[in-house]
């Protein structure tokens, strides 16, 4: 939880399937419509292919797929999160982006154990606001290819 230990954390949050996530704004470069991917062969089924995004191929990753939820037809609402690590883009599919958000770091709560929840070195925390509840996603696991020591390298 060390990226969210200052007093406020400004978060963009997004929808998948019923739930919010959010990732720090500081960790996303854009948000855009959903456009053509290409099909890369030979690689994890959670990685859809690459765009062009403004003379950068970028790398996309479906993120239900990537957190073992029911897959889902693109939409409307859909749209691709460009986050930024390490110098490298990679564009994350989800049902929707929701809001930007203020959340002080005292209510971000540890990852709990849940038997059958998205795994656990996935989620960075949980913040409770009132009548919603955010689950904080861990970009660097999400970014982990199985057997290598990330997707970015």
């Amino acid at each position: 939880m060390s990226e969210y230990m200052s007093e406020d954390v400004k978060v963009i949050v997004f929808q998948l399937q019923d739930e919010e996530y959010g990732i720090p704004v500081q960790q996303v470069k854009s948000i855009e419509k959903v456009q053509h991917i290409t099909r890369v062969p030979r690689t994890a089924p959670y990685i859809r292919g690459v765009i062009n995004l403004r003379g950068v191929v970028t790398p996309i990753i479906d993120l239900r797929k990537r957190l073992g939820l029911e897959k889902l037809s693109t939409n409307e609402g859909t749209r691709i999160i460009i986050v930024s690590k390490d110098d490298t883009e990679v564009g994350f599919i989800v049902d929707a982006a929701n809001d930007v958000i203020d959340i002080h770091s005292e209510i971000i709560e540890p990852a709990p154990e849940v038997v059958g929840a998205v795994h656990s070195d996935y989620i960075q925390g949980v913040a409770k606001l009132e009548k919603r509840l955010i689950v904080m996603i861990n970009l660097e696991e999400i970014l982990k290819i199985e057997n290598q020591p990330s997707l970015l390298v």
